[in-house]
Formats: C-alpha cells, sequence, structure tokens
C-alpha cells in the first residue's frame, strides 16, 4: 500500500473515531448545556430586568444590583452569616475530611471500611440527624442540652437556643461540621488508595525520613485531582448552606440570624416572585463560588509542583 492510501486510511480512521466519540458525549453536552449552562445564563439575563413570572421581563439595567448592594440591609446581615458560616465550616470541615481520611487508609481493609461507614453515616442520616438536634435542642426544659445545663446548675431557666439570636450561628457551625464528612471524605479515601505504594519506597531512598515528608511529597501532589474535587465541594456545600438553617432556626430566622445568600434568593424567588431580583442574588452567589474555586485552584497548584 502506497503512503498516500496509508494516509488517507489513517484520516478516516481518525474521522470516524472521533465521531463516535462525539456521539457518546453527546447526551452529557444536551444535559450539561440544558440544565447548567442555559440557567446560569438565563439568571444572568435575568438579573436585568424586572420579571414576576408572568409578565414580560422588563430591563432595568442596574438596578437589581444597585439595591442589592445598597439598600437590602437583610442582604448584608445575609452576606455576613455566608461568609461567616463559609470561611468556619469550609476550611476547617475539608481538613478534618482529609485528617479522617489519611487515618483510616492505614487501617486495615475490614476496619477500614467499618470506619468509613461510621463516619459516612451523619451524612446518610440526612433528614433524621435534623430531627435529632432538634430534639437535642429543644426550647423547653426536655431537651438534652438544656436538661443537662439545668442538672449542672449552669443555667436556671430553659435556652431558647434557636429563638436566640447569638445562638443561631454558632450552633449551625456546629452541626453543618459535624455533617460533614460526605463526598469530600469518600473521594479523599479514593484518592489515597490510588498512591502507589513504591513511591513511598523511593522516597524512604531519596531522603524522606518521617510521614509528613511523605505526605507532603508523595501524597499531596499524587491526590491534586482528588483535592480539587473536595475543594469544589466544600465550597459550593459552605456557600450554598440554606436547609439546615431553614429546618433548625426557621424561615426567616430571629432578627435574620441564620439568614444566608440561598434562604434571602429563596425568599424572593419561591415567595415573592420577584424573580429579576433573585437572579441579580443568584449570579452574585454564582461569581463569589467561581472566584473562591480559582482561588483554590492556585493554591493546590503550588502545592502539585
Amino acid at each position: 500500500m502506497s503512503k498516500k492510501k496509508q494516509l488517507g486510511t489513517s484520516v478516516l480512521v481518525n474521522r470516524k473515531q472521533k465521531r463516535e466519540a462525539y456521539v457518546l458525549l453527546a447526551p452529557y453536552f444536551v444535559l450539561f448545556f440544558t440544565f447548567t449552562v442555559l440557567p446560569v445564563v438565563t439568571s444572568i439575563i435575568l438579573g436585568f430586568t424586572n420579571f414576576n413570572a408572568l409578565q414580560i421581563p422588563q430591563f432595568v439595567g442596574w438596578d437589581n444590583y444597585t439595591r442589592l448592594l445598597l439598600d437590602d440591609e437583610v442582604y448584608i446581615i445575609a452576606i455576613r452569616n455566608t461568609l461567616l458560616f463559609a470561611v468556619v465550616t469550609g476550611p476547617v470541615s475539608y481538613i478534618f475530611c482529609f485528617i479522617f481520611a489519611w487515618v483510616i487508609n492505614e487501617l486495615p481493609p475490614k476496619l477500614r471500611a467499618f470506619m468509613t461507614l461510621i463516619l459516612y453515616a451523619p451524612t446518610l442520616a440526612g433528614g433524621a440527624a435534623i430531627t435529632i438536634f432538634q430534639i437535642v435542642f429543644s426550647p423547653d426544659s426536655y431537651g438534652y442540652a438544656n436538661n443537662l445545663l439545668l442538672t449542672l446548675g449552669t443555667i436556671t431557666q430553659p435556652i431558647k437556643w434557636f429563638q436566640t439570636a447569638a445562638y443561631v450561628m454558632p450552633l449551625l457551625i456546629i452541626i453543618s461540621l459535624w455533617l460533614s464528612l460526605g463526598t469530600s471524605f469518600l473521594s479523599f479515601i479514593a484518592g489515597l488508595q490510588t498512591v502507589d505504594p513504591g513511591q513511598y519506597e523511593a522516597g524512604a531512598i531519596d531522603g524522606l525520613q518521617n510521614r509528613w515528608q511523605e505526605l507532603w511529597y508523595i501524597t499531596l501532589p499524587n491526590m491534586i485531582p482528588f483535592l480539587m474535587f473536595g475543594a469544589v465541594m466544600q465550597i459550593t456545600s459552605s456557600f450554598a448552606v440554606a436547609g439546615i438553617s431553614m429546618d433548625l432556626a426557621g424561615f426567616p430566622s430571629v432578627n435574620y440570624a441564620g439568614e444566608t445568600l440561598v434562604t434571602h434568593l429563596m425568599d424572593f424567588s419561591s415567595y415573592r416572585y420577584e424573580l429579576g431580583y433573585a437572579s441579580a442574588q443568584a449570579t452574585v452567589l454564582f461569581l463569589v463560588m467561581v472566584g473562591a474555586n480559582k482561588g483554590v485552584q492556585k493554591i493546590l497548584a503550588k502545592v502539585g509542583r
């Protein structure tokens, strides 16, 4: 066969392989565009309109963003609460997920599987876990927390935990941390399983003297994709907190102590039907998440060098 025919055959084979790949990827791209790209673009556009879901959207320019940042006092409270929640729960939960995964990875296989299930159980419990905390922090003397404090003589009257603004956010943070060993935790365990044990032997020959050096020079660089995935999940869950606040602190919470960016967005989208204003809020939240993810990517890129 001549070189031209071989080249022609190779080109045809490559085109066929690419065509098959495009066909296989098409369902994912259709779903991704329909349920991710299109809603984001639509939200950005609606953020510049006055839209109540019944009438045709009316273009209002930057009015929604001006109102959001200058005239909406509750939104400022939501920003403060969300940032506090994200700054505390995001890094702390991320570190805890990795530490627990790192420790559990050293256990024998059967014990490792059992401990993984035990630590992941609160996440599986879901609504049942919320019910447990509602009982623990019940505002009467029958709540476990109040009963214990009354028995110890620490307090003389039951504390209305989620009806007292000062307690709302600290309790939400503590409960969220207890429930935080979720997808990131499982991804870290999976990532640790992919590290080649031979690299540790090679590291010992090259002069690594302790487990901390192995962690920094071998384990973490090999886990960059898993660390990145875990970071994205933690950032998303930290900034998108809503359910736990609404279930425990109510909606709206006392003095908006449990108000977050997402609960504020839900208020205007699901109850007031100010969808243009809600879309502006969603756009701001989207940009904040993107910025946080970019920052984490730069930090993790330094670890991988």
